[in-house]
């Protein structure tokens, strides 16, 4: 059994929830990543991508200066362990429709599992795994 620990993602972004879109796609920006794990303390809250800044945020009118987090996250986050099986997370991912689950520790955030991390791990000779595997152009 191959874990989510295998191959997680452990650079994290975390940001509060009464952060702006405009810093958080500044974050996005200079660290070159899509998205942030939005924390209320130690506790996630939701994650927002550069894709939810767009649709929820731009596209429906708000200012990327006003408008907080928290306004835009997704509430109904959806963790793993360490420990769990990478195709038992794979298959969260495909029932609740969403492409990054945070893993979670002892009520700590320790990494993030995306699809692009179980494409490389599950399938390397997918278009998806040779997308997420190769360096960032941008």
């Amino acid at each position: 059994m191959t874990t989510v620990g295998e191959f997680m993602t452990t650079r994290l972004v975390t940001m509060d929830g009464n952060d702006t879109l405009t810093a958080a796609a500044q974050e996005m920006r200079d660290s070159a990543i899509g998205d942030v794990v939005v924390c209320d303390g130690d506790n996630v809250v939701g994650i927002v991508t550069d894709r939810d800044i767009t649709v929820r945020g731009v596209a429906e009118g708000r200012s990327p200066d006003t408008t907080r987090l928290n306004e835009i996250t997704s509430k109904d986050v959806i963790t793993v362990s360490q420990h769990d099986d990478a195709v038992a997370a794979a298959d969260l991912m495909r029932t609740y429709a969403v492409r990054r689950l945070p893993v979670i520790e002892d009520g700590r955030l320790v990494g993030l599992v995306s699809m692009g991390d179980l494409a490389v791990e599950r399938e390397p000779q997918s278009v998806l795994a040779d997308i997420s595997a190769d360096e960032p152009n941008n």
